[in-house]
């Protein structure tokens, strides 16, 4: 036991690549000029001087001075959902032992979706805190019906299983999210929006809401990284190591769906962000979850952020949700994914 524990003490320390400090600065510097981007790009292009007018937050006359200003809060609330995502991703691949979970493909960001129509159709809900709570409901009772139903029969709760449970749960979701619009044109109005998964609406207030939920989440995974190392090893030996399986689960799924659920109800069922952020870091940074959790926050804040400019550029004069952007990138990504699991389950 002791040769094991000394070997999990330095099994880390062997993904940390030796350009560690590159990468850090490649980061950086790719995320500079991802936000410097967003404030400059749209359906209305920027000068770099009204860009710099913009940033000092001073009354200005300058029309392009005034977009960078409101188009701030979009990029920060982009950012912040993109690595609330990412994160999300990471956990919910580490708790499941499944490289293809994501909140958009095990159902959980229907199940929030399917709440929110609710509150809007039955008891009139229409500001940012009111969405949050029910998504966050909806997100954690549909992960729940998930894995409860990819745990049955043989085997317990395999990576197929549950992507088929999720897969199932998320048609019949949508399928009640149909129902419950059609009768109700002014639900559709509102929602119709919302569900193509969009931050073009974010404001101060909506980075106000989201910020606590964020910062809890991003905490609690960062604290759950080395036991989550430990339990990729398997559950008999991770408890021999002194992990606590089932609460460490519990409390990983918990961040999981905090995140995903806030960034859902504000931002709409933006999908595979959590999914492509996960591999990205995983390719360059390895398995290591100390590093995975902090670079899938940076990978998603970049993805996220990078596909809303797309959407604004392609979609001139007006704009192209980045949900549209992420699942237009995202789905072929999961087609091959999936073909290589496959592949290695034979």
């Amino acid at each position: 036991m002791n040769n094991i524990t000394q070997s999990m003490k330095r099994k880390p320390e062997a993904f940390l690549p030796k350009y560690r400090l590159l990468v850090l600065i490649g980061c950086l510097l790719l995320l500079l000029l991802t936000m410097a981007a967003s404030l400059a790009l749209g359906s209305r292009p920027v000068e770099w001087n009204e860009v710099l007018q913009g940033l000092t937050f001073e009354h200005v006359e300058s029309y392009g001075a005034n977009v960078v200003q409101d188009r701030i809060p979009r990029t920060i609330f982009s950012l912040f959902c993109g690595a609330a995502l990412g994160v999300s991703g990471s956990l919910m691949q580490a708790v499941t032992r499944n490289p293809l979970a994501d909140p958009s493909i095990l159902g959980v960001n229907m199940g929030a979706a399917l709440f929110v129509v609710g509150g809007i159709a039955f008891f009139s809900i229409s500001t940012a805190s009111q969405y949050i709570w029910l998504a966050l409901a909806g997100a954690l009772l549909t992960s729940i019906f998930v894995f409860g139903i990819g745990s049955m029969g043989s085997g317990g709760a395999t990576p197929l299983k549950l992507i088929l449970a999720g897969a199932a749960i998320s048609a019949a979701l949508s399928s009640l999210v149909i129902a419950i619009m059609i009768p109700r044109s002014y639900v559709m109005d509102q929602f119709r929006f919302w569900q193509v998964g969009s931050v073009g609406k974010a404001d101060w207030s909506t980075v106000q809401t989201f910020l606590p939920f964020l910062i809890i989440g991003v905490l609690v995974a960062l604290i759950s990284a080395s036991a989550l190392n430990a339990m990729a090893l398997g559950d008999e030996l991770a408890t021999g190591l002194g992990v606590r399986t089932g609460v460490l689960r519990l409390v990983a799924a918990i961040a999981a769906v905090l995140l995903c659920g806030a960034a859902t109800a504000l931002a709409g069922p933006i999908g595979f962000i959590g999914l492509l952020a996960t591999h990205v870091t995983r390719l360059v940074l390895g398995p290591n979850l100390r590093y995975v959790i902090p670079g899938s926050a940076f990978a998603g804040a970049v993805i996220l952020t990078v596909s809303d400019i797309c959407g604004r550029i392609l979609g001139r004069p007006g704009e192209v949700e980045a949900g549209l952007i992420t699942a237009f990138i995202g789905a072929p990504i999961l087609i091959i994914l999936a073909m290589k699991t496959k592949v290695r389950s034979l």
